[in-house]
């Protein structure tokens, strides 16, 4: 855990969160842009908890030493939900759990999420796992985040289940040759099995000539949960469904131009302009 989580005071780490993700001017800024101010600083919040655990499970320490930092957030956690925080950023997230119903079980699943990069590389995992892994990694980010908005009905859970899932298999199919470089390959056995590619050290997978298919079979069920995250979000709170619909507007113009360079040249950056996330966050944040 960093000295500045530690030591800083409530109010300098919301400032100093709200600059970093203004900063990097990411898809979910533009989304987070349509929330109110106290929403939109909650949800900052836990765009700072899922850094550290993330940078945490990205880090260059040994698997023990990661288990270790991750195992002081879960112990952090408990003690949000037990009223005795001992971090800034505990504190922080401490005062938004009775406000929203924040779960502490989702605050959880999210390091087990990083516990499962953490303990090893994964490579070629079952389509089961690869779900599994999803759900932790981002459809729990998703189960915090509607509550957030001002939702916490069963549909809006649907809308994390679906959307988080879409979101998270788009991230894999930009960040093959980022992920391979670290060891890591999230495309599932099943699917690259059934186009002949049996190697599964990372970038000796990515050469491959099939693994274009793979990714488009992959990316068809990325497409199916996002069909479903729009379903869902007509079951619930239009307003409070803006941010999610912006997400979803983003990634999938990002998968759509995945799509379109076919995963030919896996070096080649792929991503949607500012000014295109721009009108999408007009277009879907005022419906």
């Amino acid at each position: 855990m960093t000295a500045a989580l530690a030591e800083a005071s409530p109010a300098a780490l919301k400032a100093e969160i709200r600059d970093k993700v203004q900063a990097a001017g990411s898809s979910f800024y533009w989304a987070m842009r349509l929330l109110p101010p106290a929403r939109r600083d909650a949800m900052f919040a836990v765009y700072a908890y899922c850094r550290e655990v993330d940078d945490i499970a990205d880090s260059d320490a040994s698997p023990v030493a990661k288990q270790a930092g991750l195992a002081v957030w879960r112990a952090e956690v408990a003690a949000i939900f037990a009223g005795s925080a001992k971090t800034a950023l505990g504190r922080v997230l401490a005062e938004l759990v009775p406000t929203y119903h924040l779960r502490e079980i989702d605050f959880l699943s999210i390091i087990d999420g990083m516990e499962m990069d953490a303990v090893e590389d994964i490579r070629a995992p079952s389509l089961a796992d690869l779900d599994l892994y999803c759900d932790r990694v981002a459809s729990a980010v998703g189960r915090l985040s509607v509550r957030i908005f001002g939702d916490d009905r069963p549909g809006a859970d649907d809308v994390a289940h679906h959307l988080g899932r879409a979101l998270q298999l788009t991230n894999i199919l930009r960040d093959l040759v980022e992920d391979g470089e670290r060891g890591r390959l999230y495309l599932p056995k099943e699917l690259l099995a059934a186009h002949g590619i049996a190697d599964r050290e990372p970038l000796a997978a990515l050469r491959h000539p099939s693994l274009p298919l793979a990714c488009n079979d992959l990316a068809a069920v990325a497409d199916r949960h996002f069909v479903e995250a729009e379903r869902a979000m007509r079951r619930c709170s239009r307003r409070a469904m803006r941010p999610a619909a912006v997400m979803r507007a983003v990634y999938q113009e990002l998968l759509r131009r995945l799509r379109r360079g076919g995963w030919r040249d896996l070096a080649a950056p792929v991503s949607v302009p500012n000014t295109l996330k721009l009108l999408l966050a007009l277009r879907y944040g005022l419906m």
